[in-house]
C-alpha cells in the first residue's frame, strides 16, 4: 500500500483506538483494579478463592480487550484483501502488455479506493465497538 494511504488509515485507527481507551477501557481498568484490590481484603478467603475472585475482576477487560483486537484483525484483513485485489489486477494488467507508467497509475487509483472505502467504515466500526464495550461494563 501507498506509504501516504497507509499513513492515512494508521492515522485513523490510532484516533479511534485512543478514544476507545481513553472514554471505555481506562474505566473498566479502574473498575477491574478497585475490584482486584476488594477481593485482597477478604482476610478470610482462600489463596485460591481470592484468585478466583481477581479472575472474575479481570474478565471483562480481558474481553474488552479480545474485542477491539478482534475488529481491528478484521479491519486489516477487508483493508489487505481489498489491496491484494488492486495488485491482482495490476498485475493482470501487465500480463496483458499494458504500460508499466499506465499500470501504476491504475494501482494507485485501485489502492486509494480501497483506503477510501475503509475510512469510510471506521466511524461505525468505532459506534459498535463502542455499544459492545457499554454492554460489557454492565
Amino acid at each position: 500500500m501507498a506509504d501516504v494511504q497507509q499513513l492515512r488509515v494508521q492515522e485513523a485507527v490510532d484516533t479511534m483506538v485512543k478514544s476507545l481507551e481513553r472514554e471505555n477501557i481506562r474505566k473498566m481498568q479502574g473498575l477491574m483494579f478497585r475490584c482486584s484490590a476488594g477481593c485482597c481484603e477478604d482476610s478470610q478467603a482462600s489463596m485460591q478463592q481470592v484468585h478466583q475472585c481477581i479472575e472474575r475482576c479481570h474478565a471483562p477487560l480481558a474481553q474488552a480487550q479480545a474485542l477491539v483486537t478482534s475488529e481491528l484483525e478484521k479491519f486489516q484483513d477487508r483493508l489487505a484483501r481489498c489491496t491484494m485485489h488492486c495488485n491482482d489486477k495490476a498485475k493482470d494488467s501487465i500480463d496483458a502488455g499494458s504500460k508499466e507508467s499506465q499500470v501504476k497509475r491504475q494501482l494507485e487509483s485501485c489502492v486509494t479506493k480501497c483506503v477510501d472505502d475503509h475510512m469510510n467504515l471506521i466511524p461505525t466500526m468505532t459506534k459498535k465497538m463502542k455499544e459492545s464495550l457499554a454492554s460489557i461494563q454492565k
